[in-house]
């Protein structure tokens, strides 16, 4: 059974936990880190960006308002609102049993998140095949097949990108959401934002429970472990990387021009 590295942060700006997530996969892809599983939060409503998106996707007045941070995530995509939820960022690659291509990799490994969902009574899937509005810069209006769904209505989304080797997927689980601020965020018409609450789900609307973070971060590192059949160890950024993040740091913040190109990721 192989030996993962098992990180649980503390809340953080976005720019920083963008810059982490990088610096762990540059350096797995180096050799000179293990697979790793990283859970952690964000110390404020916080937009992702999909790393080419235009950031006029996002109402950058209402979220300068209302304290909501803004940062570009190493993965394509659309934006993502972050609140209240738990992360996880996974790194590991094809020496580590995770299969090159980008659906088969995806299948793995949302496999255990699904695992992990179903486990906090969420009988989450895969998407069975894409759905919504293509053209909206939020990542919860639209879903792929590496998306985890509850029926009809997406829970969660993931992105990737690879290095060499070696993958970072990263995504979150929503304990619920703030529809009326999504919407505001990325100044969705009156429909999108009542499609966005009526196909989008979070384990507090399932369950008809809030879970304490420990626990869903409890469910997803067994989760993790089973499915992947790998052994947890905690552990901590090195020294080595956290200086490769602070240098990062500043490449994840939103600048205030756009940009633009073309997504690589499903979030």
């Amino acid at each position: 059974m192989a030996t993962w590295r098992l990180i649980i942060d503390e809340p953080a700006d976005g720019a920083w936990n963008m810059a982490v997530d990088r610096a762990i996969l540059e350096a797995h892809e180096a050799g000179v880190a293990a697979p790793t599983l990283r859970l952690y939060r964000w110390d404020r409503p916080t937009v992702s960006l999909g790393r080419f998106q235009d950031v006029a996707d996002v109402d950058r007045a209402y979220c300068d308002e209302h304290a909501i941070g803004l940062c570009r995530r190493p993965t394509g995509g659309r934006g993502v609102l972050h609140d209240d939820e738990l992360t996880y960022a996974i790194v590991a690659g094809v020496r580590d049993g995770i299969p090159r291509g980008v659906t088969a990799s995806y299948r793995i490994l949302c496999g255990a998140l699904a695992a992990a969902y179903r486990s906090l009574d969420v009988p989450a899937e895969l998407t069975s095949r894409p759905r919504g509005h293509r053209a909206s810069g939020a990542c919860y209006l639209h879903a792929t097949p590496a998306d985890l769904s509850f029926g009809a209505a997406k829970l969660s989304g993931s992105a990737q990108v690879w290095k060499g080797d070696s993958c970072l997927q990263h995504g979150s689980f929503v304990v619920s959401r703030d529809d009326v601020r999504e919407a505001a965020v990325f100044g969705l018409e009156t429909a999108e934002s009542e499609c966005l609450r009526a196909t989008t789900a979070t384990i507090e609307r399932v369950t008809g429970a809030r879970p304490e973070i420990e626990a869903v971060a409890s469910a997803v590192c067994s989760a993790v472990a089973e499915v992947l059949d790998v052994r947890l160890e905690p552990g901590e950024l090195t020294a080595c990387e956290r200086e490769r993040a602070s240098g990062l740091r500043e490449s994840f913040e939103v600048e205030s021009r756009s940009t633009s190109g073309r997504n690589t990721g499903s979030v």
